[in-house]
């Protein structure tokens, strides 16, 4: 049995023999972080010099806008270094810091989709009682609660890891993942086991519940009031809807690969599962708010024309 501190590297098996086809992969994978880096910090910017959109929703979408600004960034770089180089290993200590960063990106976007669910159901179920309800200290609070409860729970998984004792450095992937860290352990990981099981339900099952009851009441409110409620609420809860779908089934993939052996499947594929929940959701979500909020995109069409100003 080898301590992790016995290796220097990680070798991340995933990566295919692209060949000359590498630049050609390496000039798309950067257009699509440069789109999610201009898209993100689009929207970030109309929210933050327009008065107009000091509403909740708005600034609890800026806290979802810089995790992913925050996700893709610790994903797309090291990314296109691998490919343009032709590499396959990882250090140890880059390693558990892309752990940390992208397990600690999924937590942080999942309670802030969560945050934005709560906020939805107040505003549309208990509209007389909303904005006394959702002060700007709530508000700071929510949002401080998202970011500082996946960066601590993932360090704490971090340290768990950090402390096996590994049999190889293979990780199945084209970065770096907890659970295939956890995978090649020689020592005792019930622990880790329990802690894990902890975690998934307070971070994804419970949320996914709640998230659920709270679009079932909302749907309720909207069938029982006029037709203008309707489209109202609609407009503004499709995105977060979508949004939803899209991070779970992405989370499904991702958990799919980790927890069974797909190792008959072809690599290409087993890529694009392991890659779609880090790099869908921040390219796709704000391309989903601005599109389908129509503030949004007024205001994003003014920015671009140079007509944006303070109101």
């Amino acid at each position: 049995m080898a301590n992790v501190s016995n290796f220097t590297h990680f070798t991340l098996s995933a990566y295919m023999d692209l060949g000359v086809v590498r630049h050609l992969v390496f000039l798309l994978l950067l257009m699509l972080y440069v789109l999610t880096l201009g898209s993100n910090l689009l929207l970030i910017t109309v929210i933050a010099v327009n008065r107009t959109l000091a509403e909740p929703m708005y600034l609890f979408l800026c806290s979802l806008f810089l995790s992913e600004l925050y996700g893709a960034t610790m994903l797309f770089p090291m990314l296109l270094h691998h490919v343009l180089q032709q590499l396959r290993k990882i250090s140890i200590s880059f390693c558990f810091l892309q752990i940390y960063c992208l397990h600690s990106y999924a937590t942080i976007e999942y309670v802030n989709l969560t945050v934005l669910s709560y906020d939805r159901y107040m505003a549309i179920c208990f509209p007389l009682q909303y904005h006394s309800h959702m002060t700007r200290g709530r508000m700071i609070k929510l949002i401080l609660f998202a970011w500082l409860y996946g960066l601590l729970t993932v360090l704490t998984t971090l340290c768990l890891t950090s402390s096996l004792q590994l049999c190889n450095s293979v990780i199945p992937k084209v970065y770096c993942d907890n659970f295939s860290v956890v995978r090649m352990a020689c020592s005792d990981i019930s622990h880790i086991n329990i802690y894990g099981l902890i975690i998934t339900f307070a971070t994804l099952v419970f949320p996914f519940i709640y998230m659920i009851f709270t679009y079932l009441s909302i749907l309720r409110v909207c069938f029982s009031g006029s037709k203008s409620l309707r489209q109202k609420a609609l407009s503004t809860c499709l995105p977060h809807l979508v949004n939803i779908i899209n991070f779970t089934v992405g989370g499904s993939f991702e958990l799919v690969q980790s927890r069974f052996n797909m190792s008959g499947f072809p690599t290409a594929l087993r890529v694009f599962l392991s890659l779609y929940c880090v790099t869908s959701q921040p390219l796709l979500s704000p391309l989903i708010y601005g599109f389908n909020i129509t503030k949004l995109q007024s205001m994003c069409k003014g920015l671009l024309l140079g007509r944006l100003h303070r109101v």
